[in-house]
């Protein structure tokens, strides 16, 4: 799944190591992809550095095995890299919460804040990374009952979103990440990877409008569904990934997660923002993809 980028991660690393004096630390950040305690190395898919080098996926290795132990995938990272030889370094690595500055995250993030400070059962509920995701049953564009344990043995990717979205940075740019994704893994879909969209506004969304804007991704309706269902069922199923809207005279506010399942049922990962690239998420999903099932997951 991960050659491709892989292998461009190897060409492109070469000329841009070569084209920098030898040992000059850069600070890089990226989407935390794999962490290997018993390597002591991790994988990330990189952002560009101008000048330097394109985004990609490289592997470090890190000095101290203990600064792995708070990493999760998905997550964002920032560290320093260090050349030593012919190996990379990646010192100082730390996870970071990117700050969305923007009026509608700023206002979620104290929503969020303060319905968890009311409710002290909120905190209970999220699924951790590596814990098995409950089933849940809601309803498709083609008016089809679907339950997360239809899915046994697929890799999962799952946001949320509503159709009246009005800003293209918030549900356009989440939806339009699954899409660059089933467009790259295109051969896996539907049998090995499933797209999944939860929509916030069921009271809108749902019947030919739900068609509707499944028919405006081009969605091949086998491969990412679209879903619905009664509006308590779509907040308990948002609130186990700490996801969050509220209605508020008619225009939502909402946090942003993209979740990724492995064939396990398990959680592998949580995306939350907006700030990582469709290649990102299509890498993570790739490693994700790239795991064997287990005999003792499912939903």
């Amino acid at each position: 799944m991960m050659m491709g980028r892989a292998f461009l991660a190897l060409a492109l690393l070469v000329p841009a190591a070569l084209a920098t004096a030898a040992g000059d630390p850069h600070t890089m950040q990226g989407i935390l992809l794999k962490a290997d305690p018993a390597s002591r190395t991790i994988e990330v898919s990189c952002d560009a550095i101008p000048n330097y080098m394109d985004a990609m996926v490289m592997t470090f290795r890190v000095r101290d095995a203990g600064a792995l132990k708070n990493l999760q995938p998905g997550g964002t990272v920032r560290f320093t890299m260090v050349e030593d030889g012919d190996k990379e370094f990646a010192d100082q690595l730390q996870p970071i919460k990117v700050q969305n500055y923007e009026s509608e995250p700023t206002e979620a993030s104290r929503l969020t804040y303060l319905h968890r400070a009311l409710d002290h059962t909120a905190a209970q509920k999220l699924i951790p990374i590596g814990g098995l995701v409950p089933n849940f049953t809601l309803t498709d564009q083609s008016n089809r009952s679907t339950q997360l344990d239809d899915f046994k043995g697929m890799v999962v990717v799952l946001s949320f979103a509503y159709s009246r979205c009005p800003n293209p940075n918030y549900c356009f740019r989440l939806s339009n990440n699954l899409a660059q994704v089933n467009r790259r893994y295109h051969s896996l879909t539907g049998h090995s990877l499933i797209l999944l969209t939860i929509v916030i506004e069921p009271d809108h969304d749902q019947g030919q409008a739900l068609a509707h804007y499944a028919e405006t991704w081009k969605a091949d309706w086998s491969a990412w569904r679209f879903l619905t269902g009664p509006l308590a069922d779509i907040h308990a199923i948002a609130e186990r990934f700490g996801m969050d809207f509220w209605n508020n005279e008619g225009y939502l506010t909402h946090s942003f997660h993209t979740v990724v399942i492995d064939r396990d049922g398990r959680l592998a990962a949580n995306l939350e923002g907006n700030h990582f690239t469709s290649d990102q998420l299509g890498d993570l999903v790739g490693t994700v993809l790239d795991r064997p099932a287990s005999n003792g997951g499912g939903f």
